[in-house]
């Protein structure tokens, strides 16, 4: 398979994850899935939670076709698929678990008016701790903070976290 063709298929890939997890975020981890998920809108204690499960979950698909594509003799594409899968599950890890949860130690203070913008919305979508209510569901895109804090406010904050402290 050419590179073009590869990499085509790898950046496609990346992208179309982002409506995947919206897609999944919204409807299935609170949805059904919420009996894994509750325990991320909760205060962790220790350093796992039921919802790290998710990212077991969808990791298989990836290392499914990356297997396939390079070992089984599936077509090259599925190991470009595979790899796409994962690399967006190493941009959700950085953003998600690093960047906006802390999961890991750092002095990184987003700057940028896209990086504040997402972990805004992100924060936005943690101030509500049931499954309903909640705003911005993307990892990678997200409405203005203040067209979402309209929306939580046109909820009558329903669900919202109390201050802490």
């Amino acid at each position: 398979m050419p590179w073009t063709n590869a990499l085509a298929i790898f950046v496609l890939t990346v992208a179309g994850m982002e409506l995947f997890a919206y897609v999944a975020h919204r409807w299935v981890m609170h949805g059904p899935g919420w009996f894994l998920h509750a325990s991320h809108h909760r205060p962790r204690t220790g350093n796992w939670e039921l919802n790290d499960l998710y990212a077991v979950i969808f990791a298989i698909p990836s290392f499914v076709l990356i297997l396939g594509g390079v070992q089984l003799g599936w077509w090259p594409g599925f190991a470009w698929i595979g790899a796409g899968i994962a690399g967006y599950g190493a941009i959700y890890f950085g953003f998600h678990d690093v960047i906006v949860h802390r999961r890991i130690g750092h002095r990184y203070v987003p700057r940028s008016a896209y990086m504040k913008r997402i972990v805004q919305a992100h924060r936005l979508h943690h101030a509500v701790e049931t499954r309903t209510g909640t705003v911005s569901f993307g990892f990678l895109y997200a409405p203005k903070p203040e067209t979402l804090k309209a929306e939580l406010k046109r909820r009558e904050l329903a669900g919202v976290r109390s201050p802490r402290g």
